[in-house]
Parts: C-alpha cells; sequence; structure tokens
C-alpha cells in the first residue's frame, strides 16, 4: 500500500518531488565568507575603490565576498539622506552611488581573477515605495483592506510587502535573479528575510539558477527547511545570542556545547551554518563586537573557526574597526595595520588546509570535553586532520585539567608554532577570556 501510495505522490506531485538536498559548490567546503559594504568600505564607496582592495583580501584568505545591496534605492520615504540598501528600486539595475554595470562587471571579473568568488545581497520579500513594479505590476504587492501599500513590518517604512500568492511576481523575480548570474557571472545569492518568503518560490529558484552554473545560497534565517533544496547556509543567529550571554555572564560554555549538539541533530549534514561575532545589522543596530563581547571579542571570533559551519568576517573586523557604522548616510571605514589581520590571515589558512575544520558535508567530526563551565574543549577530526581548542571563557585565569582519550601523537601549537606531544591527561593554564590551538 505504502508504495502505491508513493508512486500516485509521484504522479501527481512531479514538481515538489523533484526536490533533493542542494550541492554546494566543492569550493564551499574551506571557505571564509567577508561581507562587504560597499558604500562605508572607501571614502569614494564605489566598486571601483573596493576593487583596489582586493590584492589584500585575497592575502587576507577569504574566500567568498558577499556584497551588501547593489541595486538603486528608493527615494520615496527613504530613511537618511543616503537610504536603505535593502529599499530596492530597480532590480536589474546599480545603484549609481556604486558605479555602473560595467564597473561591477569589471569587479566580478578580478574578484575571480584573484580566486575568489562573490554573491551578492537580494531583497526579495519587499521593495522601495517607487519601485517600478508599483505603477506596471500593483497586483504584486500586499494591501490592507482599504487597499493601500502596506510595509511588512512596521518599523520598515521605507519598504512594501510583496505578495507571493501572486505567481507572476514568481516569474519577474525569478527572472531578474538569473539575470545577474547569467549576465554577470556572480556566484550566488544572501537572501534578505529569506524567511518570511514561501520556500516553494526559493525551490524554484535554486532549480532556475542551477541550470546557469552552481550557484552557493545564504538564507538570512535559521530554520532547517531551508536546508532541503533550495539553500546550502543559514545563520546561527542562537549561537550568535549565546556568544553575547557568556560574555554578560547569563550563559556558560555548557550552553555552546549544548546548541551546537542540538544543531547537529536537527541540520541535515550538509547543511552550512554561518558562524560570526558581527554583521552589518548587530554592527549598526546592536553595536560593535567590542561593545557586545568586550575583551572576549577575540576568543569568540577564534571560535568561530573551529566549531562546525562557514565562520564570517564582516569588513573592518580584520583590523579592530570599533565603530557602529551609519546605515542611511555616508561613514567611511578608516583603515589601517592591525594585529587581527595576521589573527585572520592565519585562520583563514588554517580553515582551507586542514579537513578536520571543512564544513558542509564534508565536516570534520566533533568532540566536546566538557572539563567544567569554564572552559570550552573541542576536538574536530577528519582522516588524519585534526584540531584541539581549548577556550577560556571567563574573566578569570583557568586551568584546564583533562585527559585527552582520543588525542595522541605530536601536535603543532596555533598560537606559537611550537611542537607539543599530547597522549592522556593533559593540564595547562588560561588567561581570561583566552584561547590554545593544537593541530595536526
Amino acid at each position: 500500500m505504502k508504495r502505491y501510495l508513493i508512486l500516485f505522490l509521484l504522479f501527481v506531485l512531479p514538481s515538489q518531488q523533484s526536490f533533493s538536498q542542494p550541492v554546494a559548490p566543492d569550493w564551499a567546503k574551506n571557505s571564509t565568507i567577508y561581507e562587504v559594504n560597499i558604500r562605508q568600505f572607501s571614502k569614494e564607496g564605489t566598486f571601483k575603490s573596493f576593487q583596489q582592495h582586493l590584492p589584500r583580501l585575497k592575502e587576507l584568505g577569504v574566500d567568498i565576498l558577499w556584497l551588501m545591496p547593489i541595486n538603486p534605492i528608493g527615494k520615496l520615504n527613504r530613511k537618511g539622506t543616503l537610504g536603505s540598501y535593502y529599499s530596492v528600486k530597480d532590480y536589474v539595475d546599480i545603484n549609481p552611488e556604486f558605479g555602473t554595470k560595467e564597473d561591477f562587471k569589471t569587479l566580478v571579473d578580478e574578484i575571480h581573477n584573484h580566486g575568489m568568488h562573490v554573491i551578492i545581497d537580494w531583497v526579495a520579500n519587499h521593495t522601495a515605495w517607487d519601485n517600478k513594479w508599483v505603477k506596471t505590476n500593483p497586483e504584486f504587492y500586499t494591501k490592507d483592506s482599504s487597499g493601500n501599500f502596506v510595509p511588512p513590518v512596521p518599523d520598515w517604512s521605507d519598504v512594501i510587502d510583496l505578495n507571493y500568492d501572486n505567481k507572476e511576481l514568481w516569474k519577474e523575480m525569478i527572472s531578474a535573479l538569473k539575470y545577474w548570474v547569467s549576465e554577470f557571472d556572480i556566484d550566488g545569492y544572501r537572501c534578505d528575510v529569506a524567511g518570511m518568503v514561501p520556500i516553494e518560490f526559493w525551490n524554484e529558484v535554486r532549480t532556475e539558477l542551477d541550470k546557469i552554473k552552481p550557484v552557493f545560497m545564504l538564507a538570512e534565517w535559521d530554520t532547517p527547511e531551508m536546508h532541503k533544496f533550495a539553500f546550502d547556509m543559514t545563520y546561527d543567529w542562537d549561537l550568535h545570542k549565546i556568544f553575547n550571554g557568556v560574555y554578560a555572564k547569563e550563559r556558560n560554555s555548557s550552553d555552546i556545547i549544548k546548541h551546537i549538539l542540538n544543531d547537529q541533530k536537527k541540520y541535515p549534514d550538509y547543511a552550512y551554518r554561518m558562524q560570526f561575532t558581527s554583521n552589518h545589522d548587530e554592527n549598526s543596530w546592536n553595536g560593535t563586537e567590542y561593545e557586545r563581547l568586550g575583551k572576549a571579542a577575540e576568543v569568540f571570533a577564534v571560535l568561530t573557526y573551529v566549531i562546525p559551519g562557514m565562520p564570517l568576517i564582516y569588513n573592518g573586523q580584520e583590523i579592530g574597526f570599533n565603530k557602529r557604522l551609519e546605515f542611511f548616510e555616508k561613514d567611511s571605514i578608516i583603515w589601517k595595520e592591525n594585529k587581527f589581520e595576521k589573527l585572520y590571515k592565519n585562520l583563514n589558512e588554517l580553515k582551507e588546509k586542514n579537513k578536520a575544520l571543512w564544513a558542509g558535508i564534508e565536516s570534520g567530526s566533533v568532540d566536546f570535553i566538557n572539563n567544567n563551565n569554564d572552559i570550552l574543549i573541542i576536538r574536530r577530526s577528519k582522516e588524519n586532520k585534526e584540531v584541539i581548542g581549548f577556550f577560556n571563557l571567563t574573566e578569570k585565569e583557568t586551568e584546564a585539567n583533562t585527559r585527552l582519550e582520543k588525542a595522541s601523537g605530536v601536535y603543532i601549537g596555533f598560537n606559537n608554532d611550537q611542537q607539543i606531544e599530547l597522549n592522556g591527561n593533559f593540564q595547562l593554564k588560561l588567561k581570561p577570556w583566552s584561547y590554545i590551538i593544537f593541530y595536526k
């Protein structure tokens, strides 16, 4: 009976049954993602000025450049002088603030020439009040009982909600998504508030984009459903909140362990989870990592590389830039040399070369040795590669005295490049908010 039911469903529901797990591009498995705020990245705030930084970013070791929205910004009900990047006036045009389509195509080509990949931010849930669709296709929008356009969230007064009950909207939006992949050779998308748009739409998007080239898809959302077909990576917002809670003395290392172990049960093994201590939302609205994590900013940044997932760097983090960037106004990053550039370069190299730290279906296994609630001890391994990290997540000096049953042999210290033999019982002291990592 069950067999006949399956055959019946396959016959009457062919489109639903055609979906399977997403196949992430192979280059994503050992990548670090770097978020780019073009407006604030340089004094000029253009594609051309950002392009000059590509050699430095290649040297830093980042792999995927995520560009915040590049489309023209609406003027009607605009917030601030320059407006929000997420208030899109035209899905198939370039924000003149950043340059021209030719400038963008040159940038994409140069990113590829440097051996990196590029995804762009996409806002599918809503548009600017003066998007051309308001006049040409008003039926694309959600309306109240009086027939008025409405924002998706009351505070988002500069945008209006799209109505995905209208399948013609699907066609137009997918056409725009295909345009940037086929005409400019971008490598995928970061999809804003992806869970506010039907997953069936995203499934169709993935099908159509993969016909052009293998793409990498990041959802700004955090539910397992996103990984059934459409998306490769989702935000690990809950773990980010735990990090903040640990520094505020509201949580401890055991909460991190519980979360990761629970995550592994909830999410498929091919899912990428994006790990971070900052991004454009956190920086502008909730504060820099130094406001939220204080002296623990570095130890948590390092932890994002050792736990399962893909680490994110928000532009400026590599130099320790400690400033909330304005969202609707010009507010350039002041670039300078800083010790964190070397740290991130070393972390990116370790992530790239050590299979134990790879992500998605290629992810290494993870074991936790919960010595106490103060120190987090994590072991990652795959084949003959291994990484062991000790993280003191408190404001006091703490001693780790534990038995490393699965660890044996000669390891290299990430902190000092010195060799050390680990066998059985192991003891070390960790300064407040510090870490020690060994690998082989």
